[in-house]
């Protein structure tokens, strides 16, 4: 045990002294909240300079209604040739020609421009006619609004679950497992791939040979494996507090609201003839949300991520000692990241629609792929004995592939220039001390 942490100490103090180490942790964070400064910066400054787009139109129709909010809409009286014509000269957005159509069947109405507008341009166009066919309709069937509205009833079932009767709602616990389950996925394949590189830049090293000469390859495997995580660990703690403070900063300065003030504030001002009804809902959302178990998902989600972490972490060593490139190491990854996206496709085949069904169970059992589907599975309730079975194979199969990364490292990490393929790794496998 003392020499495992003999490793662990050298693996990490070797990784968190290195200047890449510096660098990549308080540059990273800085990154993304320069990057989203500036597009919002971009973003706000165009709005500001931006101006109306002229559209020029014939109605034969005499229905459309001009609306102004998002375009200047110009009567163009000639022919239609003529306005097709016409606006290209003046230099506007477009020609839109408005047929003799009926409310009931809208056909024909054409818009041309010079260039290929975007979706938006044609989508506020189309919500502009629907709107005012729909009105006329209503107008023409003599059907008053607010009875329209008067028909319309909403229907929120109350779900209420377990023996001790706490209400739930699936839509949350559905969000939670699934942004668990994509974290889950990112942090094991991205880190997981460092200790790859991270074995493969140190078979250059004369030093691991000293150490393979005086510790057992699963100390060895085993010390490197945590190391790597701790300083991973680390690094990624460090990442979150960062990007977390410095984002919300710089949105702050830029007079941007958080993306939860900005939807309270809309919600607020669209639904404000139904005000109370709405914070009603929100506080029951609100509420439920709260009431989740945060320090039992919470530590889950820190078990399986150390644990799968883990478990990857060793597949990748493996493959890490017995190649002497990342190129190399292309063929054997392959099979590594299988049960990965296994899991991530079934977290939204499977385990969200049915997360008690016996796939999503036998998926949160499997280790190579209980750390994603069991964070799926998390926030619906899963019973004790499930979760302790995954607990205790997770540890198991972090055991077993660490001992068998161990057996190829051994022999792995002294060999270069070797042309390996799945019979010299499975031969260095049986390979006796």
């Amino acid at each position: 045990m003392n020499k495992i942490w003999l490793i662990v100490q050298r693996e990490f103090l070797n990784r968190v002294q290195k200047k890449s180490f510096l660098i990549a942790t308080i540059l990273i964070p800085l990154v993304f909240p320069a990057i989203i400064g500036l597009l919002v910066f971009i973003g706000k400054e165009q709005d500001k300079n931006k101006r109306k787009e002229v559209i020029q139109y014939i109605d034969e129709s005499k229905l459309f209604k001009p609306d102004s909010s998002k375009y200047i809409f110009k009567k163009f009286h000639g022919s239609v040739n003529e306005g097709k014509t016409a606006y290209k000269s003046n230099g506007d957005f477009g020609f839109l020609y408005i047929p003799a159509i009926s409310p009931s069947k809208p056909k024909g109405i054409t818009l041309y421009t010079k260039i290929s507008p975007s979706i938006d341009d044609i989508s506020a166009i189309e919500n502009l006619f629907e709107s005012q066919l729909r009105d006329l309709k209503m107008l023409q069937m003599k059907i008053d609004q607010k009875l329209l509205d008067s028909l319309k009833t909403d229907v929120n079932i109350i779900t209420i679950s377990g023996e001790e009767e706490k209400s739930s709602n699936s839509m949350i616990l559905a969000g939670i497992g699934m942004a668990a389950g994509i974290l889950m996925y990112m942090f094991i394949f991205i880190y997981g791939a460092q200790i790859m590189q991270g074995i493969i830049e140190e078979k250059t090293s004369k030093v691991v040979e000293v150490i393979v000469s005086s510790v057992k390859p699963f100390q060895l495997m085993m010390g490197k494996i945590l190391g790597l995580a701790s300083v991973g660990l680390l690094q990624f703690l460090i990442w979150i507090i960062l990007m977390t403070t410095l984002t919300f900063g710089v949105l702050g300065a830029l007079g941007i609201d958080p993306p939860q003030q900005q939807a309270m504030q809309q919600i607020s001002a669209e639904a404000a003839a139904q005000q109370a009804a709405a914070t009603s809902e929100m506080s029951k959302n609100m509420e439920q949300f709260m009431s989740l178990p945060w320090a039992y998902i919470g530590s889950c989600f820190i078990f399986y991520f150390l644990g799968g972490y883990l478990l990857y972490g060793a597949l990748f060593a493996a493959v890490g000692s017995a190649v002497d490139s990342p190129a190399e190491a292309q063929q054997f990854m392959f099979p590594i990241t299988i049960p990965m996206l296994i899991s991530y496709m079934s977290l939204f085949m499977f385990i969200l629609k049915d997360p008690h069904g016996p796939i999503s169970v036998w998926l949160s059992i499997i280790p190579i792929t209980s750390p994603i589907a069991m964070m799926g599975r998390i926030g619906f309730g899963v019973p004790l004995w499930q979760l302790g079975l995954s607990i205790l194979l997770l540890i198991g199969g972090f055991i077993f592939t660490t001992w068998v990364a161990g057996r190829i490292y051994r022999v792995g990490i002294l060999m270069h220039g070797t042309r390996v393929n799945y019979k010299v790794l499975m031969k260095w496998f049986m390979m006796k001390n």
